[in-house]
């Protein structure tokens, strides 16, 4: 069965080392010896390694690594360096009771908190490092105190860009607004500002098109309010990105080599759409197709008689394309509204210099001809 359990980090230096069997051969509490099989599973920045010389299930193998890492995030949370460091000594227990000469004993977490009553010790994320840092100190991480400028000012940057793809017959194949809000910001103190817009966006919460925010602004008013509340870093930096949804055309035309007297059967055409397709609308003139959303494919069946072509190759033309820029932004986003408050210096909004700019640039602009 198993002949060694061993966890390294991505420098490949040995951080928990188990040998069940000798005939591995270790060297430096690794194994060393040919004929040796590794079976590895990675999680975060570490490796969890099970070797063995014998022909085993490795099917049960891996199972086994999959057990030893739901048991380990069971105890100690995310399954990281520092925490395999903090925790080597529960881990050796886990692997006296989960393994026994080599063989998978009791694996169940449920079953193994009731022997190993041992508490793992949990690392923090920077995440909430930050978070406990601004709770006791007041401080915020991207922000220093202390912040002065003669004269508040703010301006913001709406950036656009148009991507098309045109046919020759002048049907749009592809079309997307892609843009981002970017921001500069000169005032002083801790100030909270308040960004509001109109509705021609959302937060996207499936990955399907949207708009992402920085880990400064605050989500959570968002899709009731139209708003986003949030402490500025001193500075230029990216507010927000936002990418509108894509349309997709696809024109398939099918020609034949062979002879006109032959005649195709039980012809089937699979025209693959992107993962996030959300609605695919099908004009076949012959056949019947059909959109199957479990393969991510355009099924188009027909029975038709194969047409002759010819194998002279023509001179490819390259797209035609074109660059623009205007004063909008194309996806029709407007500013409603930017607030600033600071309490403590005493200076109100009315006191800041603010300053908006919608810039709409062409991107992938092209027609084939």
């Amino acid at each position: 069965m198993i002949g060694g359990l061993f966890i390294y980090n991505h420098k490949g230096e040995v951080l928990i080392s188990r040998v069940y069997r000798d005939d591995i051969g270790c060297a430096r509490r690794s194994p060393t010896s040919r004929a040796t099989s590794f079976f590895h599973v990675k999680r975060s920045n570490v490796w969890l390694a099970a070797v063995t010389k014998q022909n085993v299930n490795a099917a049960m193998v891996f199972e086994f690594l999959y057990k030893m890492c739901d048991v380990m995030a069971a105890y100690f949370g995310k399954i990281s360096e520092e925490n395999i460091k903090n925790n080597f000594v529960l881990i050796y227990e886990l692997l006296d009771e989960i393994l026994d000469f080599g063989y998978p004993q009791n694996s169940e977490t449920g079953a193994l908190k009731t022997f190993i009553t041992q508490q793992g010790v949990k690392g923090q994320t920077k995440e909430e490092q930050s978070q406990i840092t601004s709770q006791v100190t007041g401080q915020i991480g991207w922000r220093r105190e202390g912040i002065k400028y003669r004269r508040n000012e703010l301006f913001l940057d709406v950036l656009e860009s148009v991507n098309l793809l045109m046919s020759p017959q002048g049907q749009v194949l592809s079309a997307h607004v892609s843009g981002r809000v970017v921001m500069k910001s000169y005032l002083s103190g801790m100030p909270e500002c308040k960004f509001g817009m109109n509705d021609k966006i959302v937060i996207d919460k499936q990955g399907k098109g949207g708009t992402t925010t920085t880990d400064e602004a605050g989500k959570s008013k968002f899709d009731s309010e139209r708003s986003i509340s949030f402490i500025p870093p001193d500075g230029e930096y990216e507010l927000m990105r936002s990418v509108g949804r894509t349309k997709l055309e696809v024109k398939v035309v099918i020609k034949s080599n062979f002879k006109p007297s032959l005649l195709a059967q039980k012809i089937e055409v699979r025209i693959p759409t992107p993962l996030n397709t959300s609605g695919v609308q099908v004009i076949c003139m012959k056949g019947k197709a059909k959109y199957k959303a479990s393969e991510n494919a355009i099924v188009w069946k027909y029975v038709i008689e194969l047409l002759p072509t010819n194998d002279k190759k023509k001179w490819a033309r390259p797209p035609i394309s074109m660059n623009f820029e205007v004063p909008f932004a194309p996806s029709g986003l407007k500013v409603r509204y930017l607030k600033v408050f600071e309490s403590k210096l005493n200076y109100s909004d009315h006191d800041v210099i603010k300053w908006v700019r919608y810039i709409g640039r062409s991107g992938i602009y092209e027609t084939r001809c």
